[in-house]
């Protein structure tokens, strides 16, 4: 097993859900293997309050999550990303930046759990929540060392298909 720390970031329009979950739950699975960052293409500028609630209740770290623009990620002084997710589908079909380094990329769609308002909320939460740190534990049980970028590519697309994939995220054909 390599000593290797991988950095990744997810990608979502406001960077206040999605994204945020997926950072706090790849933080915590990854242990040490894996640092994550989310951002979005035109953040909202802060954190749904439903996302730190979820976390915090559920013991996660969420000092330091913040509502980004994917554009901290372009700079010569930007970590070296070597995956890159979008999960949602605006995210996923917009014009993104350059990323130096040519991580490997895929569309992790889920439905937006802060589009869901009044009771269902919170559930709606939950589900984001388990659906991405689903994908999430597949994608560390890879072997990422061994495979190669074709074939890491194709296998991160099957991750993307799984349980509470959008229909945007089920037809990827990328």
């Amino acid at each position: 097993m390599s000593d290797r720390i991988y950095n990744v970031l997810f990608l979502c329009t406001g960077n206040s859900a999605r994204s945020i979950l997926a950072e706090a739950a790849m933080n915590k699975l990854g242990a040490g293997r894996f640092r994550a960052f989310s951002a979005g293409s035109f953040p909202k500028g802060e954190v749904h309050p439903m996302t730190l609630e979820l976390l915090s209740s559920l013991h996660y770290p969420v000092e330091g999550l913040r509502s980004k623009s994917w554009d901290e990620f372009t700079g010569p002084d930007a970590p070296q990303l070597d995956f890159i997710f979008t999960v949602c589908d605006n995210a996923a079909g917009e014009t993104c930046p350059i990323w130096p380094g040519r991580p490997v990329s895929a569309h992790w769609g889920i439905d937006d759990p802060a589009a869901v308002e009044g009771e269902g909320q919170r559930e709606a939460f939950k589900a984001a929540l388990r659906y991405l740190s689903n994908r999430i534990s597949l994608f560390l049980a890879l072997p990422h060392e061994s495979h190669d970028r074709m074939a890491l590519k194709s296998k991160l697309r099957e991750i993307g298909r799984e349980e509470g994939a959008t229909t945007e995220a089920s037809i990827d054909a990328d």
